[in-house]
């Protein structure tokens, strides 16, 4: 038995393990909302770390763009780090080392130092997902699975949806540092309960020799991806030297690393795993399902508050329901994936049902509100969360589960680069689809569109009936006008977004042919 802290004590018989799965389950979830929070509550705080640290845009990206750089190198290597130093000792390193990261971030002073802080936090934080969900894989019998994903389910989808909404509330109230403050009495409650009821692994087996070509060529090849999908948007693409550079670099490492990884005996990521044509039909599935889930959770913020004038609060609130919505999915698939209901089934309708929220959004207008938004968004947190459970039964049940760690990191990293890909896309998408609306509605304006112009002079009348000049009163209305236009074109590109992000799940379904469902095919019941 691994060493235990002084004044904690637990049994690791397992019976005991089996009494105590939901508190398991539960404490690992906690520790990995509290990683995925971190991953978008800095965002609203930026104008304000700006000004305090003297930073500019460019500069203070770095606090977000370090974080999730080092969260996706720890990540697919998790699973050997914690073969390494034991499962349980090695997800209370990660809580105490993202916790004290946190401390360190909030009482940071320069931006060197919040970025620095900021990298072991994420390097803290990596480590947790893919250890929390191997963990539920084992302590859980197959038959209880569904449930156990369902409480995992809530924590990673809610913690990145509530991040602007607490970091909004947390920023305004206080100040920018109690968006990491707030981690500490969560990460130090999760650190306990760690120590006290999350046993190790009676699976894991310790690498002969520690393979260290293949760290380096990951690290170096997921760290320059992440960093071109975090900054190429700001970097104009491929019209930057820096950009390419980034491609190049990440490109030959990758390619270099599945090499060696395919040959080495002592791999640190076990890339044979994907050998299993279900496992991968999964993985390019969860790259999908990141896109949706993460294009939508960044965008529709952006939508509301640069497009709609709300505030990081309402926007949040207006969430909710969705999140809601979502925890109810996830209780109720894994309710029915116990009863034997197929997961192509419940995946499948997730997937229509997001597609058609994704298609109520895309009829948004300029004078849509709060009652609008209500049914798409409950909609799109349903769809979303009746695709999580089944999809994760599906791509893990013909995984030994000596394997579970490492096939549980490649699929998290998956999912997460997923929606670093599918966000890059979507705000590069963005610009161009303002400019192509932008020069369709341009036309008609310069075109002398009946339309238009009778606009235009009904403009210019409420102008002259507030006492302006005729001159500045037709000046004010082309200003007015315009205006109006670039509002409209935001709408239309916004739109059409949306609609893409219900296609791009669509395309996920065909996927499914290469998945079959077996129940018992994996059995990870240790009780």
């Amino acid at each position: 038995m691994r060493p235990m802290l002084p004044g904690l004590s637990r049994s690791t018989s397992p019976a005991a393990i089996h009494a105590n799965r939901f508190i398991i389950a539960m404490t690992v979830t906690l520790a990995s909302v509290l990683e995925l929070l971190d991953t978008s509550i800095v965002n609203v705080a930026v104008p304000h770390m700006m000004g305090t640290l003297g930073a500019t845009l460019d500069e203070i990206a770095w606090v977000s763009t370090g974080y999730v750089v080092a969260n996706v190198i720890v990540l697919p290597i998790s699973g050997w780090l914690s073969s390494q130093f034991g499962r349980r000792n090695y997800f209370a390193l990660s809580i105490l080392l993202f916790t004290i990261a946190s401390m360190a971030c909030g009482a940071a002073t320069t931006l060197e130092s919040l970025v620095m802080w900021r990298i072991i936090q994420g390097i803290g934080g990596g480590g947790l997902l893919a250890t929390a969900q191997a963990t539920i894989f084992e302590v859980f019998p197959q038959k209880e699975m569904g449930t156990a994903m369902a409480i995992f389910g809530m924590g990673i989808m809610a913690g990145p949806a509530l991040g602007p909404t607490i970091g909004g509330w947390l920023t305004d109230a206080y100040s920018w540092p109690w968006i990491f403050y707030i981690n500490l009495p969560f990460g130090i409650v999760a650190l306990l309960l760690t120590l006290i009821y999350v046993p190790d692994s009676g699976l894991q087996q310790k690498a002969e020799r520690i393979d260290y070509i293949g760290l380096i060529l990951l690290a170096v090849g997921i760290g320059t991806l992440q960093t071109m999908l975090e900054r190429g948007e700001k970097q104009d693409w491929f019209q930057s030297g820096e950009i390419i550079t980034l491609v190049i670099v990440s490109f030959v490492s990758l390619y270099t690393f599945v090499i060696h990884e395919l040959e080495t005996e002592h791999p640190i990521v076990n890339l044979r795993i994907m050998r299993d044509g279900q496992f991968s039909a999964g993985l390019l599935y969860a790259f999908l399902t990141g896109a949706a889930l993460y294009c939508t959770i960044f965008m529709f913020p952006v939508y509301a508050q640069s497009l709609m004038g709300f505030n990081a609060f309402q926007t949040g609130m207006f969430i909710l329901p969705s999140a809601i919505a979502t925890a109810i999915a996830l209780a109720t698939t894994s309710k029915l994936v116990a009863r034997g209901v197929s997961p192509k089934v419940l995946i499948v309708l997730g997937t229509v049902l997001f597609c058609y929220s994704m298609w109520q959004h895309n009829h948004f207008t300029t004078e849509s509100g709060a009652g609008d938004f209500f049914w798409p968004l409950v909609l799109r947190g349903l769809g979303l969360g009746m695709v999580f459970v089944p999809l994760n039964n599906l791509a893990m049940s013909n995984v030994e589960a000596i394997e579970i760690p490492g096939a549980s990191g490649l699929y998290n990293l998956t999912r997460m680069l997923g929606g670093s890909v599918g966000i890059a896309t979507a705000a590069t998408s963005l610009g161009h689809l303002q400019q192509s609306e932008r020069l369709h509605l341009v036309e008609h304006l310069a075109g002398n569109d009946p339309a238009a112009m009778g606009r235009l002079a009904q403009l210019k009348q409420i102008l002259i009936g507030r006492g302006i000049p005729d001159a500045m009163a037709q000046i004010k209305a082309y200003a007015v006008m315009n205006m109006q236009v670039e509002k409209q074109v935001t709408m239309l590109a916004f739109a059409k977004l949306f609609l893409w992000f219900g296609v791009i799940l669509a395309c996920a379904l065909p996927l499914l042919a290469l998945m079959r469902h077996n129940r018992y095919s994996q059995s990870v019941d240790l009780h």
